[in-house]
């Protein structure tokens, strides 16, 4: 019986199962690296993306930063605006009441007592001045205590004033506004009657 040799078909089976081994593998690393630059590409493209986004919202914060400011600065400049509007509005309503309070003060000084001196800090109002007697003193306080525009008078000093005779003396009054009311408005306390020991020195007669 004849023998067959059949080492060379199984040498070139194994040859050509390893050439396509092969060849999967290298189609395989090909398939690999090609998805690997595909994925890397659309990473890349979304990490540029995202990128965008950020520089995006970076200039829109700023944006809105500049807005805020220029609202903050926009805020600002209208609180000065109201309040010097109210210190216009509050000196236009001051301006006829002065005029009331100077007329006051006229008709609150009775005969034989003149003013050296006024002087207003607020609303006080220091009053220097000359009387022929403590007398016309008290009636200058009690005139304050009725006038509509003048409350609280507060006798400070009196002293006899050598060179005319009379007394010199300082009262204090309050200036009533026309929208004071309540306690604020109350009057003060009785006329020639000082609050507190308000007399430094005694009355001369």
């Amino acid at each position: 019986m004849p023998r067959i040799n059949l080492l060379p078909w199984r040498d070139e089976e194994r040859k050509e199962r390893k050439l396509q081994f092969l060849i999967a593998l290298g189609g395989a690393t090909l398939v690999a690296i090609v998805l690997a630059f595909l994925g890397y590409l659309m990473f890349s493209s979304m990490i540029d993306g995202q990128q965008r986004r950020n520089d995006r919202l970076r200039a829109e914060i700023k944006g809105l930063d500049k807005q805020i400011e220029e609202i903050n600065s926009l805020e600002s400049a209208k609180q000065k605006f109201i309040a010097r509007m109210e210190i216009i509005e509050k000196l236009q309503r001051s301006r006829p009441e002065i005029v009331h309070v100077f007329d006051e003060i006229v008709k609150t000084l009775p005969d034989g007592a003149y003013l050296t001196g006024v002087k207003q800090t607020d609303q006080k109002f220091k009053f220097d001045g000359v009387a022929q007697s403590a007398t016309r003193v008290s009636t200058f306080m009690r005139n304050i205590d009725s006038s509509e525009w003048l409350k609280n008078p507060e006798l400070q000093v009196v002293a006899a004033d050598g060179t005319t005779g009379g007394s010199s003396f300082t009262v204090f009054a309050d200036e009533v506004h026309s929208g004071d009311t309540g306690p604020a408005a109350a009057p003060g306390p009785r006329p020639g009657v000082p609050r507190n020991g308000g007399v430094r020195r005694g009355v001369v007669p």
